[in-house]
């Protein structure tokens, strides 16, 4: 019940020091709140804190309240109607009753709408209410802030702007970059790491032409840091990311700036390796007519633009917001959730999620992957127009009402900012690789999947790499962590190559004649064929021989030591030209309903194999670069005494909060503070931290023999054990990470609830469930899955290689840094399409003509 205005500047007398005028920097939450996607427009309105400056839609505000005992709030609602017509047709001007605090909705024309606003202050939990604006009854600093909270500017704007900012930021080192004349010359394909045998995620350095993988993440992906490594061996500050060279430019990193910079002389610098991006420019300007009118028919075919759509709507068919090139966050999210394992790790544990999420739930990774798992499978956003609108809408005929009100879908921006935060390409505002989104958000999952249960477990799978010295003939078996399967496009299997020649000879004909030139023509190439061609061997030109103790010639094979629950599979469409041009294959590949891969599963050692000695080549470290690494993290000087002091703050030992920091690779007072409730009760919890130098540790550097599978360096071990981190977990956690300490230590407090099958836990244990039960053997070199046994570890889920259809992902445009996706997925036994907020039934679903495709195990299997 509202107080009489008498009454107002006593009401708020006690919470005077809970209210807060937002400063430079604080984040005001005034259009969307933090657990749903409830706004000023929705029937409750929004309820923003006056503390925190959080938004919460009626159903949450409550939580906010019991859990924080903030008590103020503004109460923000706007109503929207359509104009009133006057008799010759046009809106006639109404008087809005209160001023606009809030940004007009681009979901609706302003010219055809208006909005009134209205703004309160409510005092839970009695919620007593004061109308706003009221400068003459309310205290001074009540008004400052409330002022200062309806003209804050939205948080996604100021995101938005540091965004194209940091875009334009030129290196310091760019105009006096020297370039080393080593005769090097880089290749438009067959990249690899100097160091590792990494083959994505690699950067050139530009003084010396060394090609080398990138940082890596906790699931494995990314790379090994090895481009880092060798800045700190040189210093040697800028690198390109080859993958990203276009004809209008590249992804540039600076070592020493620690962040992503712009050159504006790389075609200079990139000329210096044998990369012409001028003369790539020149090519590609060639090409745009056709181009064009590929990428018209392309987009024509994906988004089914000849068939009348009939939309759906309900649980499951809400559509996501294109928030400016997101849309290839919008597919991803769109089939995840369509997964039962990611519905039930964020759904169905919706309210103990939330209960549980921290004071700031915009920056709390499960809290908003629940969230937006709850707007697209609930309904609530999707739902189907009534009788009387429909008559109203054929009687206009008009369908942009309708839509607004129905078919808005939701708009994940908090997740977006939060997943995108700190990353050089999703913080931008460009296209991005659906392909690469998806592993980073897996990355995101695999750190922060709350409970037992880790969804991204369902993609994990293991391939087994067999490679064969040329002159002894001697193999050596190796394993690694994937989640995607890679599938070549062999152009030359093309099964309509009489039809590709015809349409390039007309195609010259019609340019020298300067005639309308023919329909473009797609090269159909059989799944068999690019099953094949995965298949293939690959030669190793560098493989280093353990038997002839030098760098030999090897070729390669690969197959599945397991299977997952669900398989993705990437069509490789994007190459590179010999002439550094960017491509794009216009292929259609014949994708099948249901594939069988199980002749694919590796089967091991074979009857007359001999394996090659299990011997690690040496290394060649500069005397000058010994040990930064490890010297980064062993020396306790580089302890980051805030993140401590933000410890003790909270009444833990001074001690305590140094080893929780120390331990933890100063990642944060939130990971250190895990460290200490993990840790809390050993009885030297307190005791002063005991730092064992490098010299005591021993080399640990990343060898041959982590990508073996062998036993991880005793002095390892030993650094991890001493931290009081059980013997099996530390040598799990080094052979996942190819014995990189910093790595290792990273894993194990992302995995805490990590526990080895076998109790025993002993080094034989260890080395039987890594080498056998993960591989999918059955230790009888059998090809088939073990008997009963559906989960072998916590790292991967084996079984039957028998998969069904049921989503794919496509992509229009010349460039995954371009153009626009769409996914279809299939539900209830219908294709649906969904194309950005708009869900509809599939009339011809162009399974031929996909990006990702994602196949789920067949039950029964």
């Amino acid at each position: 019940m509202a107080k009489m205005a008498a009454d107002l500047g006593e009401l708020l007398v006690p919470y005077m020091p809970t209210i807060r005028v937002p400063r430079s920097g604080d984040r005001v939450f005034k259009s969307e709140c933090a657990f749903s996607y409830d706004s000023p427009e929705s029937e409750g309105g929004l309820y923003v804190c006056m503390s925190t400056f959080l938004g919460f839609g009626r159903e949450h505000v409550e939580r906010h309240f019991r859990k924080t005992g903030q008590s103020v709030y503004m109460h923000l609602k706007r109503t929207v109607k359509e104009k009133a017509t006057g008799a010759a047709g046009g809106a006639v001007a109404r008087r809005r009753n209160g001023k606009v605090f809030l940004e007009l909705n681009r979901d609706f024309n302003g010219d055809d709408y208006e909005c009134e606003d209205e703004a309160k202050l409510v005092i839970f939990p009695e919620h007593h209410e004061i109308p706003l604006p009221n400068i003459e009854e309310l205290p001074a600093l009540v008004t400052i802030a409330c002022d200062a909270v309806l003209n804050a500017a939205s948080p996604y704007k100021k995101q938005e702007t540091l965004a194209w900012e940091d875009e334009i930021q030129v290196s310091r080192h760019a105009r006096s970059l020297r370039q080393e004349g080593n005769g090097v010359q880089i290749p438009p394909s067959g990249w690899k790491c100097s160091k590792c045998e990494m083959r994505e995620n690699l950067w050139l350095n530009l003084t010396d032409g060394e090609v080398h993988c990138g940082k890596w993440f906790c699931d494995g992906t990314g790379g090994n840091g090895h481009a880092l490594e060798h800045y700190r061996e040189t210093n040697f500050p800028l690198a390109v990311r080859l993958d990203s060279i276009t004809a209008d430019g590249a992804d540039v990193y600076s070592f020493d700036e620690e962040e992503a910079v712009l050159d504006p002389y790389l075609a200079n610098h990139l000329a210096h390796f044998g990369i012409d991006i001028l003369q790539v420019q020149k090519m590609q300007n060639g090409h745009t007519d056709k181009e064009m009118r590929l990428r018209a028919r392309e987009w024509e075919v994906i988004q089914e633009s000849g068939h009348k759509l009939k939309p759906v709507y309900g649980s499951g068919y809400t559509g996501v917001k294109n928030l400016g090139n997101s849309c290839y966050l919008g597919t991803i999210m769109q089939v995840l959730f369509s997964i039962p394992q990611f519905q039930r790790t964020y759904v169905g544990n919706l309210q103990r999620i939330f209960d549980y999420s921290p004071l700031d739930p915009t920056k709390d990774f499960s809290t908003q992957m629940a969230k937006l798992g709850h707007a697209l499978l609930s309904g609530q956003h999707s739902k189907p127009p009534v009788k009387s609108e429909l008559i109203e809408q054929v009687m206009k005929e008009e369908r942009k009402v309708l839509d607004w009100q129905q078919q808005r879908g939701v708009s994940p921006r908090m997740l977006k900012a939060l997943i995108s935060k700190d990353h050089p390409e999703f913080s931008s505002i460009r296209q991005q690789d659906a392909h690469e989104f998806f592993l980073h958000l897996l990355n995101f999952v695999e750190r922060s999947s709350p409970g037992s249960e880790n969804p991204s477990d369902v993609f994990r799978f293991l391939v087994e790499e067999r490679v064969q010295c040329c002159q002894s003939r001697k193999v050596r078996y190796s394993q690694r962590l994937d989640y995607c399967m890679r599938l070549p496009a062999p152009i030359e299997a093309a099964t309509n190559k009489e039809e590709l020649i015809a349409y390039e000879t007309q195609r010259r004909e019609a340019e020298e004649n300067l005639t309308p030139p023919p329909v473009p023509v797609r090269a159909r190439i059989p799944f068999t064929a690019c099953l094949q061609a995965f298949t293939e061997p690959d030669n190793v030109p560098d493989f280093w021989s353990s038997e002839l103790q030098a760098k030999s010639a090897g070729v390669k094979t690969c197959r599945f030591a397991s299977f997952p629950e669900y398989m993705v599979v990437q069509i490789k469409k994007f190459t590179f030209g010999m002439d550094w041009i960017p491509k794009k294959l216009d292929v259609s590949i014949d994708m099948p309903d249901f594939l069988d891969l199980s002749r694919l599963r590796a089967t091991g050692l074979q009857a007359g194999e001999m394996e090659l000695p299990d011997l690690t080549p040496p290394i060649v470290i500069p005397e000058n670069s010994r040990g930064n690494l490890l010297n980064s993290f062993l020396d306790s000087s580089d302890i980051d005494e805030s993140s401590v002091l933000q410890l003790a703050e909270m009444g833990f030992p001074m001690e305590a909060c140094r080893k929780a920091v120390y331990y933890t690779g100063n990642m944060g007072a939130e990971m250190a503070f895990s460290w200490i409730i993990a840790h809390m009760e050993e009885p030297d919890f307190a005791e002063p931290l005991a730092v064992h130098s490098f010299a005591e540790a021993g080399p640990s550097f990343p060898t041959l023999s982590s990508f073996m599978g062998s036993q991880p360096p005793e002095e390892s071990v030993a650094i991890l054990t001493s931290m009081g981190f059980p013997r099996h977990q530390s040598i799990h956690a080094l052979k996942v990470s190819n014995n990189n300490l910093e790595h290792a230590l990273d894993w194990i407090f992302t995995h805490p609830d990590y526990e080895e099958e076998s109790e025993a836990a002993s080094d034989t244990a260890d080395e039987e469930v890594d080498e056998g039960a993960l591989s999918g053997a059955n230790g009888h070199g059998d090809a088939s899955p073990p008997p009963n046994q559906e989960r072998l570890s916590p790292m991967v889920r084996d079984g039957p290689g028998r998969y069904e259809l049921f989503a794919f992902i496509s992509h229009m445009g010349s460039s995954v840094k371009s153009g626009h996706y769409v996914c279809h997925v299939k539900k209830e036994g219908r294709w649906i399409i969904y194309n950005d907020h708009k869900v509809c039934l599939s009339e011809k679903p162009p399974k031929d003509w996909g990006y990702l495709y994602f196949y789920h195990r067949l039950s029964g299997s």
